[in-house]
C-alpha cells in the first residue's frame, strides 16, 4: 500500500512588479510541466501578485489566476497550515521572494527546496559576493563600489553594473572616462549603489552548475555563452530575455547561437569546476548553486557573479546541464528533495510506490 502523496507547494509570483511575476510564471509553469506525477505529489500553487495579495489558482493560466480569490498574508498562512504542506519549491525571482519569503517559511518550519533566504540576500548584493569568494581565494576583477557619478581614478576600460540587479540590466562596458557618468546613472537607476570592475578582456564566458547528493558538490557540464570581442564583448539584457510578437516574456539564451555545452574534456572545465566548488562553500549555499566565470585569452576564470537559482523547468540552466550529463528534470527535482530530507531528518516519502 502506498504512502501518503508529499504535499508540493509552488512559491510563484512578485510582490514588486509585473515583470518579475511574469518571470515567476514563465518558469514556474515549465516546471509544474516537468516535475508532474500525480501518484508521487499533491501540488498545490500559491501565487503572489503585485499588490501583495495572495491567491491560491489551479494552474497559472490567466483565467485560473482571475478566479481565484485573493487573499491577504495571514489569510494565506491558515490556508497553507491547512494544507499540511511538506516542502516549498520557491519560483519567486525579485528580491523579497528570494530573502523574505523563503525566510518566512524559516520562520513557519516548512522545508524548502534550494538555498536559504540569508544566502539569497548575500549574492543578491554583487559587491559582497565577490568578497566572499576572494576571500576564499576565487579571482574577482579588481573593482570598488559607487554612489554617484563623480569621477573616478580607475585604469579603462571598465564594466559598470548595479550592485543589486538581475537580467544584465543597467550593464554598460566603458572604455574612457568620457563614458564612465552616463554608465554609472543608467546602474543606478535600478540600484542604489553601482560596481566598477575591471573589464575582464573576452575571451569566453561560461555558467557552472553544481547540485549536491549525499552531501558530495557534483559540478555539471559547463554552459558557454555566444560573446564577441568586438560585437559583443559583454551580454546585454537582449542576451537573456525577449518578448514575442504577442508581447509574451521568452528565453533567448536557449539555443545553439546563443548558448551551448561545453565538453568535460575542455581544458577549461576543471579549473572553473575547482572555482566553482570553492564559491559554493565560502557562500554557505545547498541543494544547488549556479556561477558565471569569465575566461580571458590566457583561458584563467575569473569570477562575475552568483546567480542561485533552479525552477526545475526544463529551461532553467541547471536542469539543462543537468540533462547534458544525463540527469532528467524529474530526477534531478526528486534527487534535490531526497537532499533537503537528508538534511532534516525525514524519510523521502516521495519515493514511495
Amino acid at each position: 500500500m502506498s504512502a501518503r502523496l508529499r504535499s508540493v507547494l509552488h512559491l510563484v509570483g512578485s510582490p514588486v512588479d509585473e515583470f518579475h511575476a511574469e518571470l515567476s510564471r514563465l518558469y514556474a509553469d515549465g516546471c509544474l510541466s516537468a516535475v508532474r506525477d500525480p501518484m508521487r505529489y499533491r501540488t498545490t500553487v500559491a501565487y503572489v501578485s503585485p499588490d501583495g495579495q495572495w491567491r491560491f489558482p489551479a494552474d497559472l493560466s490567466a483565467a485560473a489566476l482571475t478566479a481565484a480569490p485573493p487573499m491577504d498574508a495571514s489569510e494565506a498562512m491558515s490556508r497553507i497550515a491547512a494544507l499540511g504542506v511538506d516542502v516549498v519549491v520557491p519560483q519567486m525571482f525579485c528580491l523579497p521572494g528570494m530573502t523574505t519569503y523563503r525566510s518566512m517559511f524559516d520562520a513557519l518550519e516548512i522545508p524548502y527546496v534550494g538555498n536559504r533566504g540569508s544566502v539569497m540576500a548575500a549574492t543578491a548584493d554583487k559587491a559582497r559576493t565577490r568578497d566572499i569568494v576572494a576571500a576564499a581565494g576565487v579571482p574577482v576583477p579588481a573593482g570598488r563600489t559607487v554612489r554617484d557619478d563623480r569621477p573616478i581614478d580607475v585604469p579603462y576600460p571598465v564594466v559598470v553594473k548595479p550592485s543589486d540587479a538581475d537580467n544584465s540590466d543597467g550593464v554598460s562596458l566603458v572604455r574612457d572616462a568620457a563614458e564612465y557618468g552616463d554608465a554609472v546613472r543608467r546602474a543606478l537607476a535600478f540600484s542604489s549603489a553601482a560596481l566598477v570592475e575591471t573589464y575582464v578582456e573576452a575571451g569566453r564566458e561560461v555558467r557552472c552548475g553544481i547540485v549536491v547528493r549525499h552531501g558530495e558538490l557534483i559540478c555539471l557540464p559547463l554552459e558557454e555563452y555566444a560573446i564577441d570581442p568586438a560585437t559583443k564583448p559583454i551580454r546585454g539584457r537582449d542576451d537573456k530575455l525577449a518578448r514575442s510578437a504577442a508581447d509574451d516574456l521568452y528565453l533567448v539564451a536557449k539555443d545553439a547561437e546563443h548558448a551551448w555545452i561545453v565538453p568535460a574534456d575542455d581544458p577549461v572545465t576543471e579549473r572553473v569546476w575547482a572555482l566553482a566548488r570553492r564559491c559554493h562553500v565560502a557562500l554557505g549555499c545547498r541543494h544547488y548553486s549556479l556561477f558565471d566565470f569569465r575566461i580571458d585569452p590566457a583561458g584563467n576564470p575569473w569570477f562575475l557573479e552568483a546567480g542561485l537559482y533552479c525552477s526545475f523547468s526544463a529551461s532553467s540552466v541547471i536542469a539543462v546541464m543537468a540533462a547534458a550529463a544525463g540527469t532528467p528534470v524529474d530526477r534531478l527535482f526528486a534527487d534535490a528533495l531526497a537532499e533537503l530530507d537528508s538534511e532534516e531528518g525525514t524519510p523521502a516519502c516521495a519515493s514511495h510506490h
